[in-house]
């Protein structure tokens, strides 16, 4: 059995970066810091990769004020519907 040691959390962020991001191959990150591809793919598998990206972050705010906004026009038609009745 190989030698193990652990990765630190952002050299493991930064690996999954370039892959993610950048559109780097995971075997080409995985042998530029000398570890099995197999490994990187687990990092992926179980979401090791939490921050997410500007890209991430601007759409879920557009998609948070889509909805924000949607619930206020429901909440304003259902007062409306149960004044009525």
């Amino acid at each position: 059995m190989g030698k193990q040691h652990r990765i630190a959390p952002d050299v493991k962020e930064q690996i999954l970066k370039r892959i993610k991001d950048d559109g780097i191959s995971v075997s080409q990150t995985a042998s530029e810091h000398g570890i099995h591809e197999t490994t990187v793919y687990g990092w992926i598998a179980s979401g090791v990769s939490s921050i997410p990206t500007l890209r991430e972050l601007s759409h879920l705010k557009k998609e948070n004020k889509m909805l924000m906004e949607l619930v206020g026009e429901l909440t304003v038609k259902l007062s409306h519907a149960q004044k009525k009745s």
